[in-house]
Formats: C-alpha cells, structure tokens, sequence
C-alpha cells in the first residue's frame, strides 16, 4: 500500500517538532499508523528523544540533510516499515535546508512512487521571525547569507504555514499574512498553534488529499553553503547525578546562563533546545529559545525532583562553534553545587555545516 510522504520544513526554531508531535498524535487519534522521520547535521538530538517519549515509531538521520543522505532516508522508511508498517511519515529535514523539492520530493516521487504520496510542500514560519526578514518590524535578525537560506525557504514553499498563532496578536498575525501572500503569491497559507493544536487536524487533512506541488528553486549553491556554513552547531549530551534535583529548575537554569552568554556577546541565536530525561525514562523536561532577545521557556515540565538524568543540548547561532562551546561548557560548571546536583559533559561536539551536496536534483524539465 502506499503511504503519504509529509515532509514539514522551516527554519531552526520555527516549532517544526512540535508540530509534527501533534500532527502525529492528529493521525494517531483517527486511526492512521505514523512514523516519524527526524534529520540533523549531528546525532543527540533533542527531537527525537521528544518524539521516543511520546512512543512514535522515529528514526533519525544524522550527518547530514535529507538531500544529502536520500538514501538513508529511504532506508530509514524501509526500518519504520518493517517495524511499525506506517501509512503516513512525517519527516522534519534539517531546519537550515533549502530546496527540498528538487532534492528530495521530486526524486522520491519518481523513484519510489509506488511506495510514497507525496504530499505538498509545507514551510513552518515563526511570526516573530518572519516579520523581522520581511522588513514589517524592526529587531535583531541574521546576516544577508544566512537570511538566504531562509528567504528560499519560504520561496519553494507550496503551503505557508504560520505557526504560533497562540503566542502573536492577531493584528500581527494579519500583516505577516499579507505580506507573505504578497511575496509569495503561490503559497496556500494556514495558520496553527502546534501548542494547543488549533488549526493542525485542517492543515494535516488537506496535505492528505492535496496533490504534490513540486515547485523548483532557481538557487545559487555558492551562498546557500555560505549561508549554512555561517550558523555554529553544538549537539552535547550530560549526565545530571544529585540528591532531589528540582529537573525543571535546573534545565531552566542552565538554558538561562547559555543564552545570557551568547546574547552579552551578540550572538543571533537561531534554536536552543534542552531536554532532561530522569533515570528510568519516565518523563521528560524541555526548554527552548528561539531568539536572543526572548528568555529561554519551558515547554514541558516534569515537575519532580531527580537523583540521575541524562541532559541534551542543541545549540544552533550565528557565530563559531567554539564561542557555543565555551557558553556550554560554562553553563555546565555553573550548575555544580558542592553537594547538590553535579552535571557532567559526556559527549560533545561542534562544528560547521559542509557544503550541501545532494544524492539527486530534479527538476520539472527532467522530470
């Protein structure tokens, strides 16, 4: 039988996970078997240990995008098949990837069509970013190379989807509207909060009837991997030992001291993303900022006090990966208290991402 394809992209902090958590949980409830397919430059990913504990079938590509490693994502498919036979995918590709359609929609159309549909296109936007890339408000905002990137993402969109609709005045929400049906007159636009689910069910249940749009970017490859290779990651998993470590409190603290550093040394900070995992697995504690204007918030809470715990970190900014590194590193010291909690760093790593290098392109003329 086969299955629909729902790729969601969008820029890193645009709410791509917890949209594609509620999509899947939408699906769940109406009797569809969902596997998820989740993508980073690195592995630990914050992602796919949200999506574990909410016990969805995932599999995570690591090392590269979707366009750069097609084949392990077909073969990612081909493990949640034999595993968990789903009739609908959800995959969330790297959120500093571009031209998705040519790399990844087209090819797996033409060459495993009969085992996927294809769904349109769909493009997170986070309001407060985009109406700063649009010139509708003023604020900090990335550099001309890695703005980009973004601006052929919401280019190649087929449908706009304005997330966050919970968090934004409606007045807002209304200009952004406009301004992104001026620009981009061949989107469809939707509205949801991933949050609290509204408008989710309407948008998922139309890319389920919807035919593929495939549109094709004119891109220039040479400032796509400059504007990639201009954003610093850090991926970092930690081991949190103590006596009645208040979990919340700590993730917060240390999400806190991360982005204090980074924003004293005006550091643009594209997504940060805690987890806390207490020992056993039994819950889980995110936090997230999406900005360096606006304090880290905790989106989901365990609210209870730890003895052991394993700690991620994704750290995706503008600027070297070793001023990341140092920001970590620091935030961990300082959330050792003699005779309280210890947090120590197990593994880490940061870097650049290479230039993109994609398995195949198509596009409506060889196709």
């Amino acid at each position: 039988m086969t299955a629909h394809y729902l790729m969601v992209g969008g820029f890193l902090g645009a709410g791509k996970t917890t949209a594609l958590l509620r999509a899947g949980a939408y699906l769940t409830d109406a009797g569809h078997r969902v596997g998820l397919i989740m993508n980073d430059q690195s592995e630990s990913l914050v992602d796919t240990a949200l999506a574990r504990a909410r016990d969805f079938a995932v599999e995570e590509i690591a090392g590269g995008c979707f366009c750069c490693r097609f084949n392990s994502l077909v073969e990612a498919a081909g493990r949640l098949d034999r595993a968990a036979a789903p009739d609908v995918f959800l995959a969330e590709p790297v959120g500093s990837c571009t031209d998705l359609s040519a790399t990844v929609a087209l090819p797996l159309r033409h060459i495993y069509g009969d085992r996927y549909r294809v769904a349109p296109l769909s493009v997170l936007v986070d309001p407060d970013r985009a109406l700063r890339v649009l010139g509708l408000e003023s604020g900090r905002s990335f550099s001309p190379k890695v703005l980009y990137v973004y601006e052929k993402q919401l280019e190649e969109a087929d449908v706009l989807v304005i997330n966050k609709i919970d968090t934004v005045a409606a007045p807002r929400v209304a200009a952004l509207r406009g301004a992104l049906a001026a620009r981009y007159p061949r989107a469809r636009l939707v509205e949801i909060s991933a949050r609290s689910g509204a408008g989710v069910g309407e948008w998922i249940d139309s890319l389920l009837r919807e035919e593929p749009g495939g549109r094709v970017l004119d891109i220039d490859y040479d400032t796509y991997a400059d504007g990639e290779a201009l954003l610093g990651w850090l991926n970092c998993t930690a081991r949190l030992s103590g006596t009645g470590t208040d979990g919340d409190r700590l993730l917060l603290a240390l999400a806190g001291d991360i982005h204090a550093m980074l924003r004293g040394e005006g550091v643009e900070i594209a997504h940060l993303k805690l987890t806390l995992v207490p020992a056993g697995g039994h819950g889980i504690a995110v936090v997230n900022a999406t900005r360096t204007d606006v304090a880290p918030e905790l989106a989901f809470a365990i609210d209870a006090q730890v003895d052991e715990a394993e700690l991620t970190i994704n750290l995706r900014a503008e600027a070297e990966p070793e001023r990341l590194e140092r920001a970590v590193r620091a935030a961990a010291a300082a959330a050792n208290r003699p005779g309280a909690a210890s947090v120590i760093i197990e593994h880490l790593e940061r870097f650049r991402p290479g230039r993109p290098v994609p398995t195949h392109r198509m596009t409506a003329a060889t196709t």
